[in-house]
């Protein structure tokens, strides 16, 4: 069996990640507009609640989600040359690796 995704399975994560990020915007635009944060000591209170980190770790692991299998259908559709297109799905397989990397360094600092 492959491990390689599927194209349902790809629209699937698409379409739940973008529904999560959808979901969180509009949540935290309205939290924010009825309860603003007064200064960074605030802020960091907020931040150290489980529920926020566990959303916000949530809305950073859907936006890394939702970019890789969109990006991937891009190369995949449109770059012709076989070496090119491993290449950039490398590169992109990379940054947001690194990305991931950076978001659990922010996320333990702020714990």
């Amino acid at each position: 069996m492959s491990h390689q995704i599927s194209g349902l399975r790809a629209w699937m994560l698409q379409r739940l990640s973008a529904l999560y990020l959808a979901g969180y915007t509009l949540w935290a635009t309205v939290f924010f507009l009825l309860n603003p944060i007064p200064d960074h000591a605030a802020w960091h209170a907020l931040w150290t609640q489980p529920a926020m980190a566990i959303g916000a770790t949530l809305l950073f692991v859907a936006l890394l989600v939702h970019a890789w299998v969109g990006m991937r259908d891009v190369i995949l559709d449109y770059v012709r040359w076989p070496l090119l297109r491993l290449a950039l799905l490398a590169l992109l397989w990379t940054w947001l690796l690194v990305l991931a990397v950076w978001l659990v360094r922010v996320l333990i600092g702020v714990m």
